[in-house]
């Protein structure tokens, strides 16, 4: 199982000096990945249901930086070389597909092929007010502009002609390295899990019981055979603290990547309990692993 890192866009996360510091640290000891998470803005009253916890109530303080995720991941890009980065998760229908495919297709390239796009509809409708953008079709709206995403990282000229997005044959250059941007399809509902074994190169549920977990993954697996995919390509991510139980758990339900995230710890301004952690998961320095990109 790889291990991934998030959480550290707060605070001196999202400084110069504390993100070039933390990014390096966490690929010079092996963790896989760096994730950064998206709300645009945290309205003063907020009422809709918040799904990752039991009490249903957003609980982090709403005054918190949280630097746009893909401006974040690309300062991470240039103070590193080798760790893959991801969000975790972009909020899909607030964004423009078209504009969406020209800023990841940049990042991936210039950071090498080392983009990982975790993509979920949102949950919070007083974000989806404020910047105007409709909230019933948000989750249709999310697996159209998915293959938008798709149709414009391929070379050459493309045109799309859908419910909600159409336009002619147009260039959007540049494309990703590969061509392809891995898209993680995020959510906990059984509807998250199917889209994502539809259409997702992954699945990233998050803060679920174990059984959940697995039944989740079952979920998204299924609906990939039946949608005449490869189950076993559908690849599953899960984020939660480092701890054992957590982690064995994950392993055992079939995660692939575990996404690091304490919310006790702050690894920016304490870089040694970061480098805790690694002992404590076992990883291999990256000097040790070569340095190739997966």
């Amino acid at each position: 199982m790889r291990f991934g890192l998030a959480g550290l866009q707060a605070g001196r996360g999202s400084e110069q000096d504390g993100l070039t510091g933390v990014a390096r640290l966490a690929e010079s000891l092996g963790f896989e990945s760096l994730w950064a998470a998206e709300h645009v803005v945290i309205p003063e009253r907020v009422t809709s249901r918040y799904p990752f916890n039991a009490q249903g109530k957003l609980v982090n303080d709403p005054a918190v930086s949280r630097p746009s995720p893909l401006i974040w991941l690309a300062f991470a890009a240039a103070a590193t070389s080798r760790i893959r980065l991801g969000t975790c998760i972009l909020l899909l229908p607030l964004r423009n597909p078209v504009l969406l495919a020209k800023e990841t297709a940049t990042l991936d390239r210039i950071s090498g092929g080392r983009l990982i796009l975790g993509v979920g509809i949102g949950w919070m409708r007083e974000e989806f007010d404020v910047l105007g953008s409709a909230w019933p079709d948000r989750a249709s709206r999310a697996e159209e502009y998915i293959d938008v995403l798709r149709a414009l990282w391929r070379p050459g000229a493309h045109g799309f002609t859908g419910a909600t997005v159409s336009f002619g044959e147009v260039y959007c250059s540049p494309t990703p390295v590969r061509d392809r941007v891995p898209i993680i399809v995020s959510g906990t509902s059984d509807a998250a899990a199917r889209r994502a074994g539809r259409l997702g190169d992954g699945y990233f549920p998050m803060a679920v019981s174990p059984d959940r977990l697995r039944e989740l993954i079952d979920i998204a697996r299924t609906e990939a055979e039946r949608s005449g995919r490869d189950p076993g390509q559908i690849e599953i991510s899960y984020l939660g603290p480092p701890t054992s139980a957590e982690i064995d758990a994950a392993e055992q339900a079939g995660v692939d990547r575990y996404i690091v995230l304490d919310r006790s710890a702050d690894f920016v301004s304490e870089p040694e309990q970061l480098t805790a952690v690694a002992g404590r998961l076992g990883l291999a320095p990256a000097t040790a692993r070569g340095s190739a990109v997966a």
